[in-house]
Parts: structure tokens; sequence; C-alpha cells
């Protein structure tokens, strides 16, 4: 008997399904206490049928922040020739930030920061991801320096992660419904700007 042919977009649609399935559950569950059995009901399969697609559920929950790093990468990319680093600087901590505001979105970075220590192979994810953020920020941040947009008495490095810590509570801090980003690009650009032109009054 032939072997089953396996349809390498069915798999991965399936794998995207449970993955989203299962970040809802643990980001309003919480890890722990929701279980693979939860997560087969919700996305209608068998348990077992889980466990062909993840090893088990430590790895399930590490596939949700997995899919962070092409987003990075993209993100990165798409602003690294920007003609102006300030703007594309908030354009990429905006689309970072944009789900904030989500009801979930809150008690998902709860439900990392509660678990990454406790899995090496997740902290390699989250690293590599903040990695990729980290130089593409620090690269924009170098060039408006050197244009005299961003205050030179700033580390490029440093700063880009400051920023991320910055975009990471506007999650923690996340009221349902409210949009962050005003704040969020009002507070990078008083932490950007050169302090010559702090207090300065606008021109016209």
């Amino acid at each position: 008997m032939a072997a089953r042919r396996v349809d390498p977009e069915r798999v991965a649609w399936k794998r995207e399904q449970i993955t989203v399935e299962a970040g809802r559950l643990f980001s309003t569950q919480g890890y722990e206490r929701t279980s693979v059995a939860d997560i087969a009901r919700a996305v209608g399969v068998r348990q077992a049928s889980i466990f062909y697609y993840f090893t088990d559920k430590a790895a399930l929950f590490r596939a949700i922040f997995e899919r962070d790093l092409p987003v990075a990468e993209a993100l990165i990319a798409r602003h690294a020739d920007a003609e102006e680093p300030v703007p594309a600087i908030l354009d990429v901590l905006s689309e970072l930030a944009k789900d904030a505001a989500d009801p979930g979105a809150s008690g998902m970075v709860v439900e990392l920061l509660r678990w990454v220590e406790h899995d090496p192979a997740l902290i390699a994810v989250v690293m590599r991801t903040a990695e990729v953020l980290t130089g593409g920020l620090a690269a924009l941040i170098a060039r408006g320096i050197s244009d005299g947009d961003i205050d030179a008495a700033l580390d490029p490095v440093e700063t880009a992660t400051r920023l991320q810590a910055i975009v990471d509570a506007t999650y923690l801090n996340a009221r349902p419904g409210y949009s962050p980003l005003p704040e969020l690009q009002r507070t990078v650009l008083g932490y950007l700007t050169p302090r010559t032109q702090q207090g300065a009054e606008p021109h016209d």
C-alpha cells in the first residue's frame, strides 16, 4: 500500500489554526490552566491530532512566538532604507504596538514573562526576534544621529532596546479599546529629539 502523501500547505494551515486557538486560550485562561484537550476542543480535533503537529504543549506555546520572527524581519526590511529615520522608527514601533488594545494581548505578554525563564528554547525564540528588531532600530537610530534628527548622546543599541521596552509597556498597561499609539509616539519623540530642539518654539 502506498504511503499517504502529506500536503505541506494543509499541514501549515492546520498548524496555524491550532496556534491561533492556543494563543487565544493561553491569553485568556493562562498557560498552566489551558490543557491540550482544551485546545483540541477549540480547534475541533482529537487531542492526539495536536501532537501530530506539536511535540508537546510547550512547543505549541513557543510556536505562537516563532511567528514573530519573520514578521519582525519583514518589518525591519521594509523600513531599512527609509529616507527619514525618525518617521521610520515611529512606524516600526507603532506596528509592533498595534495589537496592544486587543483584550488578550496583555494576557499573552504576562504568560510569556511568566514562562520564558522555564524554557530555554522559548528564550532563544524571543531573543532572536529581539535581536532582529534591535539591529534594525539601532541602524535607523544611528542614521538619525548622523543626520542631526536624534540626540547624539544616545547609544543606538541601548536606545533600540529601550524603545522595545516602551512597546512592551503598552501591552502590559493596555486598556481594551484604547489605542496606545498616540502616547507611544509622543514618548518616543520626546526621547529621541536632540536636547537643543526640546522646548523650542515651532516654526511656521
